[in-house]
């Protein structure tokens, strides 16, 4: 897995991390510059990890002669729509760059790899992950991501989302869908493929599974303060908590281990711009 231990230089900063039982609830920040967030640098950030996020390992074996052309594929697999606003791709790539690098997951199985065309929005895991610990065990990561303006919204759709992928019949559909995209070069490959046989329980697949949902929103803290203090945390902590409220009422946290990870923006619609400017810039 050698492509996968090199990662860009982290920008995100975990102002909160419950660290508690079932993985809990955490927050990350792009921080402040000049007493503005920090739009562009969170857009660029988000653009060093789309070659990660699109490309299969194999891919990742990059040199001089042929970086560019990887850069143009990884950019390309996202999105060419110029319907941008409405695209969901910077909650992914995000919740994606969190995972891989603050919680050392690895992809099993690119997500964009199961596209019919570069436009289509997949009804399916925004992430599929595989987190190793010590003892030879590991779990699943399954994600679901929503970049929203709204973070009421964002929760309620996430909720809805996660009901309908743990339901029996899709798991079941997911299973026939992702255990042939399951790159055969990640430690303990048969092991991981064995949990996506139509022979293994669903039970099986929950017991190793973490069900990470990540929420990148427009934050009423960002709008209102300018800096990493105390006063910013305490807000940002408590929109993460009236999330977590919602998380707790639908249910949820009884039937599966979540992660719930919230990322509060200054601008959804700014960071959407900045990204699509960086993406197309990139496509030619």
């Amino acid at each position: 897995m050698s492509a996968y231990e090199n990662l860009p230089e982290r920008l995100l900063t975990c102002l909160y991390d419950s660290k508690g039982t079932n993985r809990g609830q955490a927050l990350y920040c792009a921080g402040f510059e000049l007493q503005k967030w920090r739009c562009d640098a969170l857009a660029t950030h988000i653009m060093e990890w789309i070659a990660d996020y699109a490309l299969v390992e194999e891919e990742l074996k990059v040199s001089h002669a042929n970086m560019y052309v990887r850069l143009q594929q990884a950019a390309v697999r996202i999105y060419t729509s110029d319907n941008y606003k409405r695209r969901g791709e910077v909650g992914e790539i995000t919740l994606h760059a969190i995972c891989r690098d603050f919680f050392e997951t690895v992809p099993f199985a690119p997500r964009v790899h199961y596209m019919t065309a570069s436009n289509d929005v997949v009804k399916s895991f925004d992430m599929v992950h595989v987190r190793y610990l010590e003892g030879n065990t590991f779990e699943l990561w399954l994600g679901e991501a929503k970049f929203y303006k709204d973070a009421d919204e964002a929760i309620a759709s996430a909720i809805e989302s996660v009901n309908a992928h743990i339901d029996a019949g899709f798991l079941k559909s997911e299973k026939l869908i992702l255990g042939p995209q399951i790159s055969r070069n990640i430690p303990q490959y048969e092991e991981i493929r064995a949990l996506f046989s139509q022979n293994t329980s669903i039970d099986k697949l929950f017991e190793t599974a973490v069900f990470p949902i990540c929420i990148a929103s427009d934050s009423e803290a960002v709008a209102t303060h300018n800096a990493h203090d105390e006063k910013y945390i305490a807000a940002a902590q408590q929109e993460l908590m009236k999330l977590e409220v919602k998380l707790k009422n639908s249910g949820l946290r009884e039937k599966i281990r979540v992660a719930l990870i919230y990322v509060p923006l200054g601008s959804k619609e700014r960071l959407a711009e900045a990204f699509d400017k960086r993406l197309k810039g990139l496509q030619g």
